[in-house]
């Protein structure tokens, strides 16, 4: 299964990959949301998990244009701010599910393994 991390903060993406390479996912980690924008429009990914708020691209944007470029892609959302409101606009933007910070990277699997059982995706038993 094909994963893209955005997030601004360097360390997320450091943390996050090996848990999901374990689980027998391809990862690709940007912390500059334009790079990852450019990279999305190059290669469809099966998961995309951004975090809401940064500073050059906010995580709403993130989620149109994977939207508008693939429908499959399930888009998971980071939030480290107790942002209800804008979790349930991105859901009804068509996000696949949220994740509020601080999350273990155990909670963040257990959200990934739900997106790949919704595409037919099998991983690994961790």
């Amino acid at each position: 299964m094909e994963v893209l991390i955005i997030d601004d903060e360097l360390i997320v993406g450091k943390r996050l990959k090996p848990a999901l390479v374990k689980m027998g996912c391809e990862v690709e980690v940007f912390n500059e949301p334009r790079k990852a924008l450019d990279r999305i429009g190059e290669k469809v990914f099966d998961v995309v998990i951004t975090d809401i708020r940064m500073d050059d691209v906010d995580g709403m944007e993130i989620l149109e244009h994977v939207m508008n470029k693939s429908k499959r892609t399930r888009v998971i959302m980071i939030t480290g701010y107790a942002m209800m409101e804008l979790a349930r606009q991105a859901m009804e933007k068509g996000a696949f599910d949220f994740i509020a910070k601080p999350f273990k990277p155990d909670d963040l699997r257990g959200v990934v393994r739900k997106a790949a059982e919704s595409l037919n995706i099998k991983l690994k038993e961790t």
